[in-house]
């Protein structure tokens, strides 16, 4: 049964107190044997079973400290922190409640504090004063802050801004950045108490967040929401709408930036305002201008310009009833040695009057590139409908030579005028000896010693079939 003292004397008082009588039993007397209690005193030195050792333990937890004696006898058993008794026997010095006695000697102390880190010592009261020595560290989570405290920070485009956090815990944590995105998560940046983020733009807006590791209990996190202040940018969907009378057509810019923006729309330098056929509508950062029933006056250069505090932004939209570039979706490799089947598209609401084809062969090798002479074809299309708004042609190339890069280019007309040259479409004759290895590949595939030959010759075959069908039916 554990004994407290009487509160109604200083400590200091029973700490001499209980000094005086611990010295009094470990005192030798004249025929050289201890004062000893009741019991006989022991013939066996008392021994500690224990050892000293490093206990760590999270903050707020509770430990027990060891201390084991064989042979105890009528010594008594001292526990201390420096020059503080805490217990003596089953006697508790201490007034923190939160220090006891359990098992023999053992020492427990509940909820432990940071301020409990420290050697605690179990000293046997005998002439020699052995000790045991056990250290406790306290451990505790890590705590974060941002600065500033409000999480938010607001800069101007073109300047550096430092985003800062503080940690503290035991161990020190580590602080680790990262930028949060919605769609491909967050994305490591740095490990360290600042993040510094020079020349900043619109890309760098959004939410940042730090996080502080020390290995105890779980990490903490906290968001700083940075924003950019800048003149208005402005992306348009399409900078080149094609269009004709009659039909509805939708003009897009997209403004980026914090500050609220104003936009306007002009057409060749004339501020545009509503009409019965044209609207115009705002949707978060992405404005409209849609013209119905569309008239020849509608044709010409139109822009959108957004104002804001810091300044003004203007972009340009080309409307025209001339046919859009021909986009290329054969492919580059020809399935053939001398003639090649081109086929493209091209956006154009009227029919096509007229169709430029151009190609040319490329004489290349790994350290030479010569374009040939241009070979030009005007062709009377026979297009084919795809949707409303556009047509798709082929055309076959004949008569080029095997194992060759050739360019071409195409341009198409309708009632409007010709549009723009399309880009180069670089595409690839057979090698004579690349079909035969396909054949042989084929043959050994279908005899089953060759897996992966097998495999080629099932892909490439039958695109060899379709690209003669297509041949010989001219589509």
């Amino acid at each position: 049964m554990i004994t407290y003292l009487p509160n109604q004397y200083p400590m200091w008082q029973w700490s001499i107190y209980l000094l005086s009588i611990i010295i009094l039993l470990s005192a030798p007397v004249s025929d050289g044997s201890f004062i000893a209690s009741d019991n006989d005193a022991p013939t066996t030195a008392p021994k500690f079973l224990s050892r000293g050792h490093l206990y760590k333990v999270i903050v707020g937890e509770t430990i027990e400290l060891p201390c084991k004696v064989q042979n105890l006898g009528s010594f008594v058993l001292l526990w201390r922190k420096g020059s503080s008794v805490l217990t003596a026997g089953h006697l508790k010095i201490s007034r923190d409640q939160r220090f006891k006695i359990v098992g023999d000697y053992n020492l427990q102390i509940n909820g432990v504090k940071t301020q409990d880190a420290g050697d605690y010592i179990c000293q046997l009261g005998d002439q020699e004063n052995r000790d045991q020595v056990h250290t406790v560290e306290i451990l505790v989570p890590p705590t974060l802050r941002a600065l500033p405290h409000n999480g938010q920070v607001t800069a101007r485009k073109g300047s550096t801004v430092t985003l800062e956090c503080k940690a503290s815990g035991n161990p020190v944590p580590t602080i680790y950045w990262f930028k949060k995105d919605v769609y491909s998560g967050p994305t490591h940046l740095s490990d360290s108490s600042t993040l510094i983020l020079e020349n900043v733009d619109r890309h760098h807006a959004g939410t940042y967040q730090c996080s502080a590791d020390n290995g105890v209990k779980e990490r903490v996190s906290m968001d700083i929401q940075l924003t950019i202040l800048s003149p208005p940018e402005i992306t348009v969907e399409k900078a080149w709408v094609h269009a004709s009378e009659g039909y509805d057509i939708e003009l897009v810019c997209v403004v980026h930036g914090d500050v609220n923006s104003e936009m306007l729309w002009y057409q060749n330098s004339f501020l545009l305002d509503p009409t019965d056929r044209r609207s115009m509508y705002p949707h978060d950062d992405r404005y409209s201008l849609i013209i119905r029933n569309f008239q020849p006056t509608d044709f010409g250069n139109y822009s959108c310009v957004a104002d804001n505090a810091l300044g003004r932004t203007k972009k340009y939209i080309e409307v025209s009833g001339r046919p859009g570039p021909a986009d290329f979706i054969s492919p580059a490799l020809s399935g053939f040695l001398d003639h090649y089947n081109l086929t493209w598209t091209i956006e154009s609401i009227p029919p096509l009057d007229e169709i430029k084809l151009l190609y040319r062969r490329l004489l290349m090798n790994e350290t030479y590139q010569h374009p040939g002479k241009w070979h030009e074809y005007h062709i009377k299309p026979i297009p084919i409908r795809t949707d409303g708004t556009h047509y798709l042609m082929s055309y076959v190339v004949r008569n080029l030579e095997h194992n060759a890069v050739y360019e071409a280019i195409v341009q198409a007309k309708n009632k409007y005028g010709w549009n723009e040259i399309s880009d180069i479409h670089q595409f690839y004759t057979r090698n004579h000896d690349l079909l035969l290895d396909i054949d042989r590949e084929y043959k050994v595939g279908m005899s089953g010693s060759n897996r992966i030959s097998k495999t080629l010759a099932a892909i490439i075959l039958p695109y060899l079939m379709v690209t003669r069908f297509l041949l010989i039916f001219n589509i």
